[in-house]
C-alpha cells in the first residue's frame, strides 16, 4: 500500500507542476496575443498577411515620394527660369537734373538671363532702353548704372 500511495503522491505532484506550467505558459500566450493586437490591430490577419499588407502600403509611399520628386524637379526648372532677382538703381542722366528721375531695373532669372529696362529723364523728354541679357551677355553694351543694376540683382 506504501507503494501505490508514493506513486499516488508523485503523480499529485506532476499533476500540480502540470498545473503550474500550464499556467504559466497560458498567461505567456495571453501576453504575446496582447502584443500581437497591437500589432495587427482588430482584424484578425495573421502576421504574414499584415507583413504583405504593410509591404504595399510601403510600396505606395515609394510611388507617391518618387511622383513628388518628379514633380519638385519640374517646379525647380519652373523656378529657375522665373524673373527672381531684381534691382533699381536710381541716377541723375545729366548735369543740373536733380531728384534722380532717371532710372535702370535688371529683371534676371538665376542664370542671369532677362532684361534691363533704362528710362533717361530729360528736362523736355524721356526716353527707354531695354537690352536683352543671356547668361549675363548683352547684345548692345551696358551703361554702368545698368551693369550696377545687373550686378545689384544677382548679388541677393
Amino acid at each position: 500500500m506504501s507503494a501505490s500511495l508514493a506513486v499516488a503522491g508523485a503523480a499529485c505532484v506532476a499533476a500540480a507542476v502540470s498545473l503550474a506550467l500550464a499556467a504559466l505558459l497560458w498567461r505567456r500566450l495571453a501576453r504575446i496575443e496582447r502584443v500581437q493586437a497591437v500589432v495587427l490591430g482588430s482584424g484578425s490577419q495573421d502576421l504574414l498577411e499584415f507583413a504583405v499588407a504593410l509591404q504595399a502600403r510601403i510600396d505606395d509611399v515609394h510611388r507617391a515620394v518618387a511622383e513628388v520628386a518628379a514633380g519638385l524637379s519640374r517646379v525647380d526648372r519652373r523656378v529657375d527660369g522665373a524673373v527672381t532677382n531684381t534691382a533699381v538703381v536710381r541716377y541723375d542722366a545729366y548735369e543740373g537734373t536733380g531728384g534722380q528721375q532717371s532710372a535702370s531695373v535688371a529683371l534676371l532669372d538665376a542664370t542671369r538671363t532677362g532684361t534691363v529696362v533704362t528710362a533717361i529723364q530729360g528736362r523736355d523728354y524721356a526716353r527707354i532702353y531695354v537690352k536683352d541679357l543671356d547668361r549675363g551677355r548683352s547684345s548692345v553694351a551696358l551703361s554702368p548704372e545698368e551693369q550696377e543694376a545687373v550686378e545689384r540683382a544677382m548679388s541677393r
